[in-house]
């Protein structure tokens, strides 16, 4: 059996928010409508996938039950939807893939699901839908991923038995280990900033180099806005007036960044709020398909999906995982690092992003030319679809062949992707 080429035609995200910032009283489903219906609208050959609000939806379907056999929405152009998120214990919960589609007023005969893969969820979501592709059992995939992180919820955890006299205490789902099994080594369950400064010690990255590097994602993410690399890639989110993302800091330095106090260390630490990504709201979302998907969207395909990887190792090591997996996706497509022309790194911290750029001994003027998350921001769930995305347009606008997107991933994991520019073959 011959396997389907899997390209990526379309993407596009919101602006990230800071956490308590101008996207934090959106709800997350409606950032993944909106950014559903924005690569819908889009579409040249979806233009029948006309908006409906979703009760317009439901009374129209009311009073027509459905038969077996048949199409409760036709025509249906999409397979399917696939989203990631990394919380599910809010506004996000009840699968966020379905509720987006729903929201969205797609076809109710569009099925959509959630994965979660942490940090890596709406890459994964890629990666799903293009074996969905490869095996012939989907033309058109649309795939994201959400986070409001300022909306993640307090939890309680429930008691051993009802009415309990104790006080409990509850846990903040926004980010990191909550609800900790007691069987878990705890070497493992260390904060990520810790995780951090063990990754940077064991590496010898210095705290210098860190600043350098958070410096210049904000600098470049400032300059790819204002050379408008970013018009076509983001979608302002109705009822707010934030049309750029919300934690650029284009006047940092390494001087200015020199200043901040560390975090995760009082002592012999290096790792602060301006060298590690911000928490952050947003969502984003891609057209992933075959050769014929291009007929059924009316869209000509950016680039392949030549190869993709996930790989893991120590919980408390998270940061390094990217390395193998961005290796391993390289085999698979038959190439090298010296073939890669472009890299789109999530930047969860400077110093893992420098360990990882470090072990793959690549060039680091090809990472993140367009600015990384420490300036952008890393709404969890919504990060993997924006580093694809960017990706994608990155080597249309240079005509370079070969990319890499990857992510460093909580508990251990990183995951990555592989691109190629169909129009450099």
């Amino acid at each position: 059996m011959s396997l389907t080429d899997a390209y990526v035609f379309d993407a596009v995200r919101t602006p990230f928010g800071k956490i308590g910032g101008k996207l934090a009283g959106v709800r997350p489903d409606d950032m993944a409508a909106h950014v559903v219906r924005a690569l819908v609208d889009r579409a040249p050959g979806l233009e029948g996938l006309r908006a409906e609000s979703a009760q317009a939806v439901a009374d129209a379907a009311a009073g027509h039950p459905i038969e077996a056999g048949t199409d409760a929405a036709a025509p249906q152009k999409i397979d399917d939807v696939v989203f990631g998120n990394a919380n599910g214990a809010g506004e996000e919960n009840r699968n966020v893939g379905r509720m987006a589609t729903l929201l969205a007023g797609l076809p109710l005969s569009i099925p959509g699901t959630t994965v979660n893969r942490l940090c890596g969820s709406s890459l994964d979501a890629a990666i799903i839908a293009s074996r969905q592709i490869n095996t012939g059992e989907a033309d058109v995939v649309l795939v994201g991923g959400v986070e409001s992180m300022s909306r993640a919820p307090w939890v309680l955890p429930k008691t051993s038995r009802p009415f309990p006299m104790h006080n409990l205490e509850a846990a903040n789902t926004t980010l990191g280990w909550r609800l900790i099994n007691d069987a878990m080594p705890s070497q493992w369950t260390v904060s990520l900033g810790e995780a951090t400064e063990q990754l940077r010690e064991r590496f010898d990255v210095s705290r210098e180099r860190q600043d350098e590097f958070a410096a210049r994602s904000h600098q470049l993410t400032a300059k790819a806005w204002d050379e408008g690399r970013y018009d076509d890639l983001v979608t302002v989110v109705p009822g707010t007036d934030l049309e750029r993302d919300e934690t650029v800091r284009p006047d940092s330095t390494p001087e200015t960044l020199a200043g901040l106090r560390t975090v995760f260390r009082k002592e012999n630490g290096t790792v602060t709020a301006g060298n590690a990504s911000p928490m952050n709201d947003g969502a984003s979302a891609a057209f992933l398909g075959s050769e014929k998907g291009a007929e059924v969207l009316g869209l000509p395909p950016i680039a392949r999906i030549a190869g993709r990887a996930t790989a893991a190792n120590e919980p408390n090591f998270f940061g390094y995982a990217p390395v193998e997996a961005a290796n391993v996706a390289l085999r698979r497509a038959g190439i090298t690092w010296k073939d890669v022309a472009a890299v789109e790194l999530n930047e969860a911290f400077a110093a893992q992003s420098l360990v990882c750029v470090d072990a793959w001994g690549v060039d680091p003027e090809i990472v993140n030319a367009w600015g990384g998350a420490i300036a952008i921001g890393h709404p969890l769930g919504a990060s993997g679809t924006r580093v694809l995305g960017t990706l994608a347009r990155r080597l249309q606008a240079t005509g370079e062949r070969w990319g890499v997107a990857a992510l460093c991933i909580g508990v251990g994991q990183g995951i990555a992707v592989v691109l190629e520019n169909v129009d450099a073959r």
